[in-house]
């Protein structure tokens, strides 16, 4: 590896500059953006849907705005449990661990991109907060432009939805979840041997891994342009008067109240994939890292306060996941979703659907940046397709999923609370996420048109 890159401080500029542009003058918040798709299908059902009578409209509306609130929240559980866990005791001190480890630039980046992208598969909630945590650490141990850095982090994320968190995937393998679009049209589950545990899915998500640090390493700043921005530590919580040695107070401590979750949910996990096989749906997942959690913070006062600082987080998702089930249920009811479906059967073919998916879907995440929101959106159109052309469900499944975590490297909706978490402006940061596009889009681009 060298240790200086041979792109152009004029060609990195104009990164910075076209997508600072785009996304602080253009585009409005993600909120604004669903109530315009809100009421662009709204007028699309009344102007051209079969059944767009102003009363269908208004009552499939309604039916979709609550009818999503059970996957609403277990999405925002996912996140607010990754988000506690990466605060525990534990992983805090494995991440100062790895950071020691690093003396260059060079490696911090690559061991940074490593690190998020190998938590965000796992847990993208845990994922984006370790990415932010670790910038943080590392910038003040090595000298290195910082927004660089906080890139590498945030496009860690680029591969989560290709993860065992992903909200489509897991959405498609819950039985009876109310996005569950392929089960209600066919009457089957989609389990991960069939989406994220495939080669459409597993080869281009591991070529993106090797390929993107790599070309990190060849963005780096020169030295004489870095931007260096040491953080600083966080100040201490003050603490309050001591507090008398009460009942309530030793139960708040009890690690053994911890434990009795902890056990419970284990022996859940234990008693269902013994009788049924190891399997994961969306309420697995959550469990899984809930005892995680509750584990490695020991004291249940202690993950509470966890939890409450990661409640901060999902407050984006709160507001908007109502309005895109409220799209989902206009698109459904009218006949919307059936006309657009039936566009994509005459441009697309058996095989090259998935791939047709993935390009709108591409287009797709900067009006609706969240994984269900944008599957409510964009599903009850690519499955029926997928059922009328024969294509594969699995992989016009997780072409929607691919698409959205490629688009998210220049959609700043996620991007902002890492870079709130690890002190730095936006602008910076997605100069550098837009080649992390660029190589990843074009890598799940072929991946399906070759192997699904």
């Amino acid at each position: 590896m060298t240790d200086q890159p041979t792109a152009t401080a004029a060609e990195r500029r104009s990164f910075v500059a076209g997508t600072v542009y785009v996304f602080e003058r253009i585009i409005p918040d993600p909120f604004v953006l669903a109530i315009g798709l809100t009421a662009l299908v709204v007028l699309a059902a009344l102007l051209v849907a079969p059944n767009g009578g102003p009363a269908i409209v208004v009552t499939s509306w309604y039916a979709g705005v609550f009818g999503i609130l059970g996957f609403a929240f277990q999405m925002i559980l996912i996140l607010a449990t990754g988000h506690a866990l990466a605060h525990a005791p534990l992983v805090q001190r494995g991440l100062r661990a790895l950071v020691r480890r690093v003396s260059t630039p060079n490696q911090a980046v690559v061991m940074t991109f490593l690190v998020a992208a190998t938590a965000s598969w796992l847990n993208w909630g845990f994922g984006l907060v370790i990415g932010a945590i670790l910038a943080r650490e590392v910038a003040k141990r090595v000298r290195l432009d910082f927004g660089w850095l906080v890139a590498a982090a945030y496009s860690g994320w680029v591969i989560w939805a290709s993860g065992v968190s992903s909200s489509i995937a897991l959405s498609q393998a819950t039985h009876g979840n109310a996005l569950n679009i392929v089960e209600k049209l066919t009457g089957v589950l989609l389990p991960f041997s069939e989406t994220v545990f495939t080669a459409f899915n597993l080869i281009p998500t591991l070529v993106v891994v090797i390929l993107v640090p790599v070309v990190f390493v060849w963005l780096r700043p020169r030295d004489s342009e870095a931007q260096i921005y040491v953080p600083q530590d966080e100040p201490a919580p003050t603490k309050g008067p001591a507090l008398p040695d009460s009942l309530a107070a030793r139960l708040n401590r009890s690690r053994t109240l911890s434990l009795v979750l902890v056990a419970l949910g284990v022996a859940d996990l234990a008693v269902t994939w013994t009788s049924k096989g190891v399997s994961l749906d969306a309420n697995a997942v959550i469990l899984i890292f809930l005892i995680a959690g509750i584990a490695l913070h020991g004291r249940p006062v202690a993950y509470v306060d966890a939890m409450k600082n990661a409640a901060k987080q999902t407050g984006s998702m709160m507001l908007q996941y109502p309005i895109y089930g409220g799209i989902m249920g206009i698109m459904d009811t009218t006949g919307l979703a059936a006309m657009i479906s039936k566009f994509f059967v005459t441009i697309a073919t058996q095989h090259t659907l998935p791939f047709w998916t993935y390009f709108a879907s591409l287009f797709i995440t900067f009006l609706v940046p969240s994984g269900g929101g944008h599957w409510a959106v964009q599903g009850p159109f690519a499955i029926p397709a997928a059922v009328s052309l024969h294509a594969s469900l699995p992989a016009t499944t997780m072409a929607v999923a691919m698409g959205e975590q490629v688009s998210n490297m220049m959609q700043p909706f996620w991007a902002l609370p890492v870079v709130a978490m690890a002190g730095i402006g936006i602008q910076r940061v997605l100069g550098f996420t837009v080649v992390t596009f660029a190589v990843a889009g074009t890598v799940y681009g072929a991946a399906l048109l070759l192997l699904a």
